[in-house]
């Protein structure tokens, strides 16, 4: 007996019609003649379609659409003349077309469409609650599915497995594929790519507004159909933070996207507030190009789901969003922001403002882009950029207003006191702990109502109304994006939950590193991590052996030898070469890669910018280099800027970079973090990383391009295990493992008491005339005789413990006054004062026991040794990372001394050279022999004598090749580290090739 189960693409296509429309929409099924009432979420609600229905030539299914005229508007039906084939309706549909075509199918049904003196609906949106017309108008939209839809005006043979229809106009396609018949999604994939022609009209560029690629385990969209160099992205749940979908114990993985996803109302909801024709300004033309933008799966899912929650609790609420790099973050906030405005709870608009804070300007343009573009009235957007702006705004009505982290707290002072009532929504945009400290205080006392002081406030009245202020509003929701969350940002905005009777905090929403990996939105920068180590020898250049403190001795030493121009100029060779050879030679994002140094500080940016460019000359490289640091510079005695340097004004970096002849970008902390460049491949590090650093630095390479399949970092500084450690918190979702011990601040309150710097008579005394705006001459002498007793009275140690605990109090208070569900006057007080007195507290005198040793030597000799490279890999677990520590103190360290010599030698053995058998024997083939063989080679004669030293290197470079390759027998130590060691090999060429080119020379 025959299955009755149906495992083949045809079944797939059976189930997913059934789900739709209650039928499974067969081929010989009439349909298309009854209008199904809206269904909710998940539920059915299309209408069979049937391929004979379709016009090939005007992209419609004629039945549907007729069908939805005459019952919305049959005057314009009648006048259109659709029931017959006549020169009035090809006409009409030749206009349609036409404005598909210039304005896209979303706009069209949007907005409708103008023919001579009718105005023609072609869709209805949803509907408010309680209003019955606008949901009788809905109702009668036709949403239908075809099944084996033959399109093709050339080739009938041609068909889909299924398209979807809005009132007879495509919206999306589908290729199904089935596993059990060992085809996946990716074979759908090839076949969208392969067989279906973009010139084709259903394919044209904004017709259709996805097509899916779709199998019962993944499913995979592209909004623009280009043959081979179409780009297919995953819509997928994501399972275990990772890619893919869950098991569904109550169907196929990926029935999601026809139950929810399609169905009725949602597609209805994504076609009007997150489909999109976009146009953007090309950087390199400056032509404008269209995109067509459908939301991911978890830009969809957080949404709606912010949405939802804010809607059903109101304003008052904490969202921490722990969305990875490459999630779309701009367009996630800005749906939330234009969506925010009608969200509305009992009939009332939730919110009176959104108000968007970025902490990158380079973002700020593109969320405020973004915005306009998805706004339906320009006007309800403002940008408050200039004091004054703010306030202008919110008495103008602007719904959404954008700003930046560092504009913000000069335009709070400006906004109204009769706005301070007023419901917010704050969306922070890469949401670090300075949200969570004075610029969160500043926003807080200028929204609420007790940011304003009353006529007959007292001192006390003060302390409380600041205290009250310094809480999260609870007139205003916050929304917190981030994808590196601190320990302070899960705390002040992430959900408390309760675990093992411990209360931790964790992300509203997350999409994390790992599922974007995995979904290929960014790449794994750790795939390809090359650590290179440096080898240097310094030699003592006095005759005497005086001592130094060991440990800063050492920092010194490796600080000089790393950036000495010798060891600048060879890392910048290696840095170059390895371009040219690895990336370039390789045809690295189709010979478009980028490179960037990162360095630890503007003298040594500065350094390497010359250094690189140098042999990029030497080498008659095509590319040139680009330096980024900020202000004003003084080298070699010049005061240098970026554009002074550059030859082009610092705004225009960016857009250089993606120009020839500009492949590297030397940096000093600018553009590594919130740069996102897609031409990005391999990062040279000369810089200490760790923690969020790493990872935002790093991570500036992982942006996506459909010709980029890997990256590479080259790092002269960090080691591997630093690099995981740095990542592992935040490969997956990142959870605070306890929250702050609001205790450790009468621990610390108690400590400071102790040491009796000050008195509680001056805190109160202090208190009182700073809140009352009191001179500095009537402040100043309290905190100089707190300072003096603290010089006095207070050993070296003493004050170091005192000094790092007042440092402790402020900043675990500055933090807990945000969120403690009460208030402790004598805490604030204590804040208030020492936040007066700490600056002016003096560091304990430390003499430099190391001053003077680099006056005392010498670089003989700096090598670097590549390492193999390695895929660093994380720990597949949910991080969890400690609270704030709300503890403070120490003892000033001994010095540890020893003599010079003893310092050189173990700096010398830890960074140790080469170590020969016989290092006479090696000795004399280094400076004799081999030099000798090499000036003998003819080919390298004949160069030496009539090229320039260019070619006669390159001729050199092979002669030294042969005379090595002919030692192998001889001496094997000799030839393993010429060919195993990049360094050696580097030192060895130009050593020989300075004796023999130089010497016939002269």
């Amino acid at each position: 007996m025959a299955p009755s189960t149906d495992t083949t693409e045809k079944g797939l296509e059976r189930l997913i019609c059934t789900a739709l429309t209650g039928a499974p929409c067969d081929a010989q099924q009439a349909g298309g003649t009854v209008a199904y009432p809206p269904a909710p979420y998940g539920g059915a609600g299309y209408i069979c379609g049937r391929s004979g229905d379709y016009d090939r030539e005007y992209c419609v299914d004629l039945v549907q659409f007729c069908l939805f005229l005459r019952a919305t508007q049959p005057e314009v039906a009648e006048a259109l003349e659709l029931n017959s084939d006549n020169p009035t309706r090809r006409k009409f549909l030749a206009r349609l077309q036409g404005e598909i075509a210039r304005r896209g199918t979303i706009d069209v049904l949007r907005s409708g469409l103008k023919h001579g003196p009718h105005h023609i609906d072609l869709f209805y949106g949803a509907p408010s609650p309680g209003n019955t017309k606008a949901a009788e108008r809905y109702a009668l939209n036709r949403f239908s599915v075809t099944r084996q839809l033959r399109y093709s005006r050339d080739e009938t043979r041609h068909a889909l497995d299924l398209c979807l229809f809005i009132n007879g106009l495509p919206v999306a396609t589908f290729e199904l594929k089935n596993n059990l018949t060992k085809q996946t999604a990716e074979d759908a994939v090839q076949q969208y790519k392969r067989d279906r022609d973009p010139r084709e009209k259903l394919f044209e560029f904004g017709r259709c507004v996805a097509h899916f690629a779709v199998d019962e385990h993944e499913v995979r969209f592209c909004t623009h159909l280009k043959g081979k160099a179409s780009w297919f992205l995953p819509f997928n749940q994501g399972y275990n933070d990772g890619a893919g979908n869950p098991p569904n114990p109550n169907g196929l993985e990926t029935d999601f996207l026809w139950r929810h996803v399609l169905a009725r109302e949602s597609l209805t909801d994504i076609l009007e507030n997150y489909a999109q024709l976009v146009e953007k300004k090309d950087r390199k033309t400056g032509r404008k190009k269209r995109e067509q933008i459908f939301p991911r799966y978890h830009q969809l899912d957080v949404v709606r789901k912010l949405l939802a929650h804010a809607g059903q609790v109101g304003a008052g609420r904490r969202y921490l969003i722990q969305h990875s790099a490459g999630s779309g973050k701009s367009n996630s906030i800005a749906w939330l922001a234009h969506q925010l405005i009608s969200l509305k709870k009992n009939e009332r608009e939730v919110f009176d403002s959104i108000i968007v804070v970025t902490d990158r300007r380079i973002l700020d343009q593109q969320i405020r882009d973004t915005i306009r573009q998805f706004a339906q009235v320009s006007s309800t957007v403002g940008h408050a950029e200039h004091s004054g702006d703010l306030r202008r705004f919110i008495e103008a009505n602007k719904k959404i207003i954008i700003t930046t982290v560092q504009k913000f707290p000069f335009i709070l002072d400006e906004i109204g006191g009769e706005h301070r009532g007023r419901r917010f929504a704050i969306i922070i945009d890469e949401a670090h702990s300075s949200q969570g400290g004075k610029t969160s205080t500043a926003v807080s006392m200028a929204l609420s109502r007790a940011g304003a002081a009353e006529e007959d406030e007292t001192p006390e009245d003060a302390v409380n109304r600041i205290m009250e202020s310094r809480k999260l509003l609870p007139n205003a929701s916050y929304f917190a994006f981030t994808a590196t969350p601190k320990n302070k940002t899960l705390e002040l905005f992430g959900e408390p939950f309760e675990e093992e009777g411990q209360i931790m905090h964790r992300s509203f929403h997350s999409y994390t590193m790992k599922q974007a990996i995995q979904e290929g939105f960014i790449l794994d920068v750790l795939k390809s991590y090359t650590p290179v180590n440096s080898y240097y020898r310094l030699v003592k250049m006095v005759e005497g052996d005086p001592e130094f403190d060991t440990k800063r001795a050492k920092k010194k030493l490796r600080r000089y030898v790393e950036s000495h121009d010798h060891a600048i100029r060879l890392k910048a060779e290696i840095v170059v070469d390895h371009f040219h050879e690895q990336v370039i030679a390789l045809g690295k994002i189709g010979g478009e890669a980028r490179a960037m140094v990162v360095t630890s500080s503007i003298e040594r940016a500065i350094q390497y910018y010359h250094a690189v460019q140098e042999y990029l000359i030497e080498r008659r490289s095509p590319y040139q280099a680009i330096v980024a640091f900020s202000g004003e510079h003084e080298y070699g005695g010049t005061k240098v800027t970026e554009a002074s340097l550059n030859g082009f004004p610092s705004n225009k970096i960016a857009d250089k970079i993606q120009e020839h002849p500009y492949r590297f970008l030397i940096c000093a902390d600018k553009f590594q973090t919130g740069y996102d460049e897609p031409l990005l491949h391999t990062m040279y590090v000369d810089k200490m990383l760790s923690g969020i650093k790493a990872v935002q630095t790093l991570s500036r390479l992982n942006r996506a391009n459909p010709l980029k399949h890997d990256t590479f970092v080259l790092d002269f500084m960090n080691d591997s295990d630093t690099i995981r450690e740095a990542f592992a918190d935040y490969y997956r979702t990142t959870i605070l493992s306890e929250e702050t011990d609001p205790n450790k601040l009468h621990d610390l309150k108690g400590e400071l008491d102790g040491y009796q710097v000050y008195t509680p008579d001056q805190i109160e005394t202090l208190v009182e005339l700073y809140l009352s705006d009191a001179g500095r001459d009537r402040l100043d002498p309290i905190l100089n005789t707190c300072i003096h007793t603290y010089k006095e009275n207070l050993d070296e140690d003493g004050q170091v413990d005192f000094k790092s605990k007042a440092k402790a109090f402020i900043r675990t208070y500055g933090f807990l006054a945000s969120i403690l569900p009460y208030t402790n006057a004598e805490w604030e007080k204590l804040s208030i004062f020492l936040n007066l007195l700490v600056p002016g507290l003096p560091a304990p005198r430390e003499e430099d026991l190391s001053k003077g040793i680099l006056e005392m030597i010498d670089m003989d000799s700096y090598r670097v040794e590549k390492k193999a490279a390695i895929s660093i890999q994380l720990p597949d677990a949910d991080a969890r990372i400690d609270p704030i520590p709300a503890f403070g103190g120490g003892r000033q360290p001994e010095p540890e001394l020893d003599r010079l010599s003893n310092i050189i030698k173990t700096f010398n053995d830890h960074f140790g050279n080469i170590s020969w058998s016989d290092a006479d024997r090696v000795n004399r083939l280094i400076t004799e022999e081999i030099p000798a063989r090499v000036a003998a080679d003819s080919a390298y004669q004949n160069a030496r004598n009539n090229s320039d030293k260019q070619n006669a290197r390159i001729e050199h470079d092979k002669a030294l090749l042969r005379v090595m390759t002919a030692l192998l027998k001889d001496d094997t130590e000799l030839f393993k580290q010429f060919s195993d060691n990049e360094g050696f090999r580097r030192w060895l060429s130009d050593a020989i090739f300075a004796l023999t080119y130089t010497e016939a020379k002269a």
